[in-house]
């Protein structure tokens, strides 16, 4: 590609989010401008989002962040864990099968 035919362009990136990009993208030998120019040919050429975009994971809501504090607590000793354990499937199912 001639550097005649090619056009600067600024893209402004949060500068934690291109330090981020820039320090993966070094491990597997690319710069930003390379990426950012195999990203966009792909959009060209596929005519559409060459990747999946998916949102944050969302947050745990009450019910959840609860037994995970829960578990935890058990985990760490604070509360006593009585639940039921079994070490075989068949004391499992002798268990449920009880009234």
């Amino acid at each position: 590609m001639s550097t005649a035919t090619v056009k600067p362009t600024t893209v402004r990136i949060e500068k934690g989010l291109k330090e981020q990009a820039t320090e993966f993208l070094d491990s597997v030998g690319l710069s930003l401008n390379s990426y950012l120019n195999l990203a966009v040919r792909q959009l060209v050429n596929q005519r559409k989002i060459p990747f999946e975009i998916v949102g944050r994971p969302e947050a745990p809501n009450e019910v959840t962040r609860r037994a995970m504090v829960i578990a935890e607590a058990h985990e760490l000793g604070i509360l006593p864990d009585d639940s039921s354990s079994f070490d075989n499937v068949d004391d499992l199912m002798s268990f449920l099968d009880e009234d």
